[in-house]
């Protein structure tokens, strides 16, 4: 495995643009800005008449207005007439004569008298409707979505192959990514790049995936294979086999990870023990591209190159079956895009490909579909806001574009351009608030399109149970 310093000495060649001047997760600069040139003033021509006003002293008396001026100035505030002027002015106003007001300008008199008995004022519950309130924080009805990304990296040798899922971020807020045969990984606390891995004949790598943990990597390969990483040490810890073609779609539940391959099948591994392969659930016809657990981690979500999308009961993963809860067939397309809504257990997203362009929202426990819209454009990534009933997707033809949508309604509350290709990949951070975007044009932005965090976010602590079993990889050989 090459050192990151003999990495980024040499320079990486892109496979779609054959320059040799790219390098790895490097921070792409805005372009300069360009230099406003300043007009020279035009000489006057001599004689030329102007708007200038010149006025004509000859007229003016300087001696007489100095002396008035003077006048002015050196007249007694008490002379006898300013007194005069102010004695009439208070006799016309005060009714004061000889020094002593007879009248006041605010009279205060006594308090006004209580209301009869049983006498209650209408108003009163119009302006009391909102009090005993006042201490909860008021909550923001619009926000400032940003239309640009935050930073922009280089991402050459990204594979432009819609069936792949090549970046993912970790809890501990690492992002990888798979570029060509490596694996790289980008510490978004300090923007320090590391080289994970490197393959030769196995490659290219198809598919990455996080543990609960932030600590092990799941690497899929073109190979059939998948090899688990430790990110810490930088070092492989097993190889995981059982499907007879490339694994593209990768996803854990605590320590049991389910592989689906272009095999069509859906392997569920037990990292912990040695024969790891628990569960087969074959009901594809075609490759396996989406692969989603729910947060419970009671149902599996399955999509295919067969336009069809499986719900799966926790219980299947230990178990050699092709029974299934739901069979869902109303995308004309293949579906990769999934994801698990944050707040309501039983809500699914699905994005179907370049024919189908909707978005379909599944109650997972009914198998009904409770709402469709139609994108216009292949969907090719779903992710839910953990922080606002909000989801944010990523097309590709024709206008390569992330749509912000409102939950329930779907009203698009923004858009953003800026990629140049289909943008196949979508990570969230750990906080919720920043989505990276990958895509075909080998770059990766970073957008805030989640809102703002209020406070600085806690550090995200480790799942203590999954990272205890997780834990014995080390010793699996």
């Amino acid at each position: 495995m090459q050192t990151m310093a003999k990495a980024f000495q040499t320079p990486t060649k892109s496979a779609n643009s054959g320059r040799w001047d790219r390098f790895p997760l490097r921070e792409r600069m805005s372009p300069e800005p360009v230099p406003v040139t300043k007009k020279t003033p035009k000489a006057k021509t001599p004689g030329r008449s102007t708007d200038r006003f010149i006025t004509d002293r000859s007229a003016m008396d300087f001696e007489v207005a100095n002396y008035l001026l003077s006048k002015e100035n050196s007249s007694d505030p008490t002379s006898p007439s300013k007194e005069e002027y102010k004695k009439q002015l208070a006799e016309s106003l005060l009714n004061e004569s000889n020094g002593q007001k007879q009248s006041r300008i605010l009279a205060f008199k006594s308090k006004p008298p209580p209301p009869p008995e049983g006498f209650t004022n209408g108003r009163t519950s119009l302006y009391s409707q909102n009090v005993g309130g006042a201490q909860a924080k008021p909550r923001k009805m619009f926000r400032h979505i940003p239309q640009a990304p935050e930073r922009t990296l280089d991402a050459p040798d990204l594979l432009d192959d819609y069936y792949l899922n090549l970046m993912d971020w970790s809890s501990t807020n690492v992002l990888a990514i798979a570029l060509g045969m490596t694996v790289y990984l980008w510490d978004a606390a300090t923007s320090s790049i590391e080289e994970l891995m490197t393959v030769d004949e196995e490659g290219p790598i198809t598919s990455v995936s996080w543990a609960p943990d932030g600590q092990y990597l799941a690497v899929g390969l073109n190979n059939s294979t998948v090899q688990l990483w430790d990110s810490t040490s930088l070092r492989q810890l097993r190889t995981l086999r059982g499907h007879s073609a490339r694994v593209g779609a990768l996803a854990w539940n605590g320590p049991t990870l389910a592989t689906g391959g272009r095999d069509s099948t859906i392997l569920n591994h037990d990292v912990r023990i040695r024969n790891h392969v628990i569960g087969t659930m074959a009901a594809h016809e075609q490759e396996v591209c989406g692969l989603k657990w729910s947060p419970s981690g009671q149902q599996l979500a399955s999509g295919g190159n067969d336009n069809l999308l499986h719900i799966w009961d926790s219980a299947a993963a230990s178990s050699h079956t092709s029974s299934y809860l739901h069979r869902l067939d109303d995308h004309q397309a293949a579906v990769k895009a999934l994801a698990w809504c944050p707040f309501q257990s039983n809500l699914l997203a699905s994005g179907g490909g370049t024919a189908d362009r909707s978005i379909k929202f599944w109650n997972t426990h009914t198998g009904a579909c409770v709402n469709s819209i139609d994108t216009g454009s292949q969907v090719c990534a779903l992710q839910w806001s953990k922080h606002e009933k909000e989801i944010l997707s990523s097309h590709g033809f024709s206008q390569n574009q992330l749509c912000l949508w409102k939950y329930p309604s779907m009203v698009k509350m923004a858009e953003f351009t800026g990629h140049t290709s289909r943008v196949l990949h979508l990570a969230q951070s750990p906080d919720g608030y920043t989505v990276a975007s990958a895509a075909g044009d080998e770059t990766l932005r970073f957008w805030q399109v989640f809102g703002q965090p209020e406070v600085k976010p806690a550090a995200q602590k480790r799942l203590k149970e999954v990272g205890s079993g997780l834990s014995s990889l080390n010793r699996i050989r």
